[in-house]
Protein backbone atom coordinates (compact mmCIF):
# COMPACT_ATOMS: atom_id res chain seq x y z
CA UNK A 1 0.00 0.00 0.00
CA UNK A 2 1.09 3.64 -1.09
CA UNK A 3 1.76 5.83 1.93
CA UNK A 4 -0.23 8.50 1.22
CA UNK A 5 1.26 11.13 3.71
CA UNK A 6 5.12 10.09 1.83
CA UNK A 7 3.67 10.86 -1.36
CA UNK A 8 2.57 14.40 -0.18
CA UNK A 9 5.74 14.67 1.43
CA UNK A 10 7.94 14.44 -1.59
CA UNK A 11 5.66 16.51 -3.34
CA UNK A 12 5.85 18.51 -1.38
CA UNK A 13 9.91 18.70 -1.31
CA UNK A 14 9.88 18.50 -5.33
CA UNK A 15 7.84 21.51 -5.12
CA UNK A 16 10.28 23.43 -3.24
CA UNK A 17 13.33 21.64 -4.04
CA UNK A 18 14.21 25.60 -5.71
CA UNK A 19 13.64 27.22 -2.30
CA UNK A 20 15.62 24.59 -0.30
CA UNK A 21 18.70 24.93 -2.42
CA UNK A 22 18.27 29.23 -3.03
CA UNK A 23 18.11 29.15 1.22
CA UNK A 24 20.82 26.18 1.74
CA UNK A 25 22.99 28.81 -0.54
CA UNK A 26 22.04 32.02 1.52
CA UNK A 27 22.94 30.46 4.64
CA UNK A 28 26.48 29.32 3.51
CA UNK A 29 27.05 32.55 2.31
CA UNK A 30 25.84 34.72 5.34
CA UNK A 31 26.33 32.22 8.07
CA UNK A 32 28.73 33.31 10.47
CA UNK A 33 31.95 30.73 10.70
CA UNK A 34 33.35 30.43 14.34
CA UNK A 35 36.19 28.88 14.92
CA UNK A 36 36.80 25.56 17.05
CA UNK A 37 37.69 26.54 20.57
CA UNK A 38 41.64 26.93 21.92
CA UNK A 39 42.37 24.80 24.51
CA UNK A 40 43.91 21.34 25.76
CA UNK A 41 42.58 18.64 23.64
CA UNK A 42 44.03 15.26 25.96
CA UNK A 43 44.97 15.36 29.69
CA UNK A 44 44.47 13.54 33.01
CA UNK A 45 43.14 13.86 36.08
CA UNK A 46 43.64 12.39 39.84
CA UNK A 47 40.27 11.17 41.12
CA UNK A 48 39.86 11.98 45.42
CA UNK A 49 39.31 8.63 47.08
CA UNK A 50 35.84 8.89 47.08
CA UNK A 51 35.22 5.78 49.19
CA UNK A 52 38.22 3.94 51.38
CA UNK A 53 38.68 0.55 49.93
CA UNK A 54 41.85 -1.47 50.37
CA UNK A 55 44.36 0.76 50.90
CA UNK A 56 47.32 0.53 48.47
CA UNK A 57 45.41 -1.37 46.23
CA UNK A 58 45.56 0.60 42.98
CA UNK A 59 42.66 1.21 41.04
CA UNK A 60 41.99 1.47 37.48
CA UNK A 61 42.63 4.28 35.06
CA UNK A 62 39.12 5.85 33.22
CA UNK A 63 39.81 6.06 29.76
CA UNK A 64 37.47 8.59 27.77
CA UNK A 65 37.28 9.48 24.46
CA UNK A 66 35.50 12.13 22.47
CA UNK A 67 34.92 12.03 19.01
CA UNK A 68 33.24 13.31 16.41
CA UNK A 69 32.02 17.03 15.01
CA UNK A 70 32.13 20.76 15.38
CA UNK A 71 30.05 19.90 18.22
CA UNK A 72 32.32 17.59 19.80
CA UNK A 73 35.26 19.80 18.69
CA UNK A 74 32.86 22.64 21.11
CA UNK A 75 32.47 25.07 17.89
CA UNK A 76 30.02 27.86 19.67
CA UNK A 77 32.63 28.42 22.51
CA UNK A 78 35.57 30.66 23.67
CA UNK A 79 38.20 27.89 24.78
CA UNK A 80 37.23 24.21 25.43
CA UNK A 81 36.99 25.11 28.77
CA UNK A 82 33.62 26.11 27.68
CA UNK A 83 33.07 23.53 25.24
CA UNK A 84 31.36 19.83 25.97
CA UNK A 85 34.54 18.33 26.81
CA UNK A 86 35.78 21.28 29.06
CA UNK A 87 32.13 20.97 30.81
CA UNK A 88 32.04 17.31 30.89
CA UNK A 89 35.60 16.31 32.76
CA UNK A 90 35.29 18.38 35.71
CA UNK A 91 31.18 16.66 36.90
CA UNK A 92 32.85 12.98 36.41
CA UNK A 93 35.83 14.18 38.32
CA UNK A 94 33.20 15.21 41.03
CA UNK A 95 31.14 11.94 41.11
CA UNK A 96 31.22 9.42 43.63
CA UNK A 97 30.85 6.44 41.23
CA UNK A 98 33.67 7.48 39.60
CA UNK A 99 36.15 7.86 42.35
CA UNK A 100 35.25 5.12 43.37
CA UNK A 101 36.12 2.99 40.66
CA UNK A 102 38.87 4.54 39.38
CA UNK A 103 42.16 6.28 40.36
CA UNK A 104 42.43 8.60 37.50
CA UNK A 105 40.62 9.93 34.28
CA UNK A 106 42.72 10.16 31.12
CA UNK A 107 40.66 11.31 28.01
CA UNK A 108 41.98 12.69 24.44
CA UNK A 109 39.17 15.13 22.02
CA UNK A 110 39.76 14.07 18.56
CA UNK A 111 36.99 16.27 16.54
CA UNK A 112 37.15 18.71 13.87
CA UNK A 113 34.86 21.03 12.43
CA UNK A 114 32.55 19.51 9.39
CA UNK A 115 33.42 15.62 9.81
CA UNK A 116 30.95 13.21 8.43
CA UNK A 117 30.74 9.92 9.49
CA UNK A 118 32.66 9.34 6.57
CA UNK A 119 35.81 11.40 7.77
CA UNK A 120 35.55 10.12 11.74
CA UNK A 121 35.46 6.42 10.21
CA UNK A 122 38.78 7.48 8.35
CA UNK A 123 40.02 9.01 11.12
CA UNK A 124 39.59 6.33 13.62
CA UNK A 125 41.64 4.10 10.64
CA UNK A 126 44.24 6.32 10.56
CA UNK A 127 45.02 7.29 14.47
CA UNK A 128 47.59 4.78 16.00
CA UNK A 129 46.10 1.83 18.55
CA UNK A 130 45.56 3.49 21.77
CA UNK A 131 48.28 1.97 24.72
CA UNK A 132 45.32 1.07 27.40
CA UNK A 133 41.37 0.00 25.70
CA UNK A 134 39.63 2.84 25.84
CA UNK A 135 36.51 2.70 28.57
CA UNK A 136 34.20 4.97 26.72
CA UNK A 137 33.67 6.39 23.53
CA UNK A 138 31.86 9.16 22.92
CA UNK A 139 31.15 10.02 19.17
CA UNK A 140 28.66 12.90 17.87
CA UNK A 141 27.87 12.58 14.61
CA UNK A 142 25.14 13.27 11.92
CA UNK A 143 24.99 17.00 11.34
CA UNK A 144 27.18 17.02 8.22
CA UNK A 145 25.41 13.88 7.16
CA UNK A 146 22.19 15.42 7.18
CA UNK A 147 23.50 19.01 5.38
CA UNK A 148 25.78 17.09 2.75
CA UNK A 149 22.59 14.69 2.16
CA UNK A 150 24.62 10.99 2.31
CA UNK A 151 21.89 8.36 1.46
CA UNK A 152 20.49 6.14 4.59
CA UNK A 153 22.06 2.88 3.14
CA UNK A 154 25.63 4.90 3.55
CA UNK A 155 25.01 6.75 6.48
CA UNK A 156 23.51 3.01 8.16
CA UNK A 157 26.67 0.99 6.96
CA UNK A 158 29.77 3.87 8.39
CA UNK A 159 27.98 3.70 11.36
CA UNK A 160 28.30 0.12 11.72
CA UNK A 161 31.76 0.54 10.17
CA UNK A 162 32.50 2.87 13.24
CA UNK A 163 31.38 0.31 15.52
CA UNK A 164 33.36 -2.64 14.08
CA UNK A 165 36.71 -0.67 14.22
CA UNK A 166 35.94 1.07 17.86
CA UNK A 167 35.37 -2.07 19.31
CA UNK A 168 38.40 -3.82 17.58
CA UNK A 169 41.11 -1.43 17.34
CA UNK A 170 40.54 0.66 20.70
CA UNK A 171 39.19 -2.23 22.77
CA UNK A 172 36.15 0.41 23.54
CA UNK A 173 33.93 -1.00 26.24
CA UNK A 174 31.38 1.12 26.28
CA UNK A 175 30.51 3.05 22.76
CA UNK A 176 28.09 5.99 23.17
CA UNK A 177 26.32 8.12 20.23
CA UNK A 178 25.13 11.34 20.93
CA UNK A 179 21.70 11.84 19.38
CA UNK A 180 21.21 14.35 16.44
CA UNK A 181 20.29 17.81 17.55
CA UNK A 182 16.87 19.39 16.49
CA UNK A 183 18.25 20.55 13.42
CA UNK A 184 14.49 22.22 12.73
CA UNK A 185 15.04 24.36 16.00
CA UNK A 186 18.14 25.56 14.46
CA UNK A 187 17.80 30.10 14.45
CA UNK A 188 20.13 30.13 11.49
CA UNK A 189 17.97 27.86 9.26
CA UNK A 190 14.90 29.67 8.04
CA UNK A 191 11.42 27.73 7.05
CA UNK A 192 10.55 26.10 4.85
CA UNK A 193 14.04 24.44 4.74
CA UNK A 194 13.89 23.53 8.50
CA UNK A 195 11.64 21.49 8.60
CA UNK A 196 13.34 19.29 5.28
CA UNK A 197 16.57 19.27 7.53
CA UNK A 198 14.95 18.69 10.28
CA UNK A 199 13.31 15.57 8.91
CA UNK A 200 16.37 14.30 6.92
CA UNK A 201 18.44 14.45 10.73
CA UNK A 202 15.09 12.50 12.44
CA UNK A 203 15.25 9.63 9.71
CA UNK A 204 19.54 9.53 10.14
CA UNK A 205 18.98 9.44 14.11
CA UNK A 206 16.47 6.61 13.97
CA UNK A 207 18.98 4.64 12.02
CA UNK A 208 21.20 5.46 14.49
CA UNK A 209 19.23 4.26 17.36
CA UNK A 210 18.84 0.68 15.16
CA UNK A 211 22.08 0.25 14.86
CA UNK A 212 22.93 0.99 18.76
CA UNK A 213 20.16 -1.21 19.71
CA UNK A 214 21.11 -3.98 17.84
CA UNK A 215 25.22 -4.21 18.95
CA UNK A 216 26.40 -4.86 22.49
CA UNK A 217 27.98 -2.49 24.29
CA UNK A 218 26.64 0.19 22.28
CA UNK A 219 24.53 3.18 23.79
CA UNK A 220 22.38 5.71 22.10
CA UNK A 221 21.92 8.82 24.17
CA UNK A 222 18.65 11.06 23.21
CA UNK A 223 20.09 14.78 23.77
CA UNK A 224 16.68 16.00 26.69
CA UNK A 225 16.63 19.57 24.59
CA UNK A 226 13.25 19.85 26.80
CA UNK A 227 14.90 19.32 30.01
CA UNK A 228 17.75 21.63 28.76
CA UNK A 229 15.65 24.60 28.27
CA UNK A 230 13.38 23.31 31.90
CA UNK A 231 16.62 23.91 33.96
CA UNK A 232 17.34 26.92 32.34
CA UNK A 233 14.09 28.27 32.02
CA UNK A 234 13.12 27.50 36.07
CA UNK A 235 9.23 28.21 35.17
CA UNK A 236 10.21 31.38 33.04
CA UNK A 237 9.46 31.96 29.41
CA UNK A 238 12.66 31.60 27.44
CA UNK A 239 14.24 32.47 24.27
CA UNK A 240 15.22 29.51 22.16
CA UNK A 241 17.83 31.26 20.48
CA UNK A 242 20.20 31.12 24.20
CA UNK A 243 20.51 27.23 23.59
CA UNK A 244 22.73 28.44 20.23
CA UNK A 245 25.84 29.96 19.45
CA UNK A 246 26.08 33.32 17.76
CA UNK A 247 25.79 31.74 14.56
CA UNK A 248 22.32 30.44 15.00
CA UNK A 249 23.76 26.57 14.26
CA UNK A 250 26.06 25.48 16.90
CA UNK A 251 25.84 24.98 20.76
CA UNK A 252 26.25 27.65 23.28
CA UNK A 253 28.38 27.17 26.44
CA UNK A 254 25.39 27.28 28.33
CA UNK A 255 23.93 24.21 26.02
CA UNK A 256 27.32 22.81 26.23
CA UNK A 257 26.84 22.62 30.20
CA UNK A 258 23.53 20.87 30.27
CA UNK A 259 24.79 18.51 27.53
CA UNK A 260 27.88 17.91 29.63
CA UNK A 261 25.53 16.83 32.65
CA UNK A 262 23.61 14.66 30.98
CA UNK A 263 26.51 12.67 29.38
CA UNK A 264 28.08 12.23 32.79
CA UNK A 265 24.83 10.79 33.97
CA UNK A 266 24.81 8.30 31.18
CA UNK A 267 28.81 7.48 31.59
CA UNK A 268 27.90 6.36 34.48
CA UNK A 269 25.26 4.51 33.92
CA UNK A 270 26.68 2.30 31.26
CA UNK A 271 30.23 1.52 33.51
CA UNK A 272 27.56 1.04 36.59
CA UNK A 273 25.61 -1.54 33.96
CA UNK A 274 29.10 -3.22 32.94
CA UNK A 275 29.79 -3.64 36.13
CA UNK A 276 26.74 -5.36 38.17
Amino acid sequence: MINSNKVTSVARDVLLAPVYLYQGRKIKRDTVRLPEPNGERHGHVSLPEATITAKNKRKPTLNLMIVGDSAAAGVGSQTQQEALVGKLIPILAQQSDICTQFDELVWSLQATTGHTSFDILRRLYVLPPPSQPVDVMVLSVGVNDTTSNVSVHKWQQQIKDIIAIAQRKFGVRELIFLSLPPMAQMPAIPAPLNNFVGAKASILDKVLQQECAANDSVTYMATDFPRMIEEHANGEPIDIAVMFASDGFHPSSLMYGYWAQQLAERIIQVLDASTS
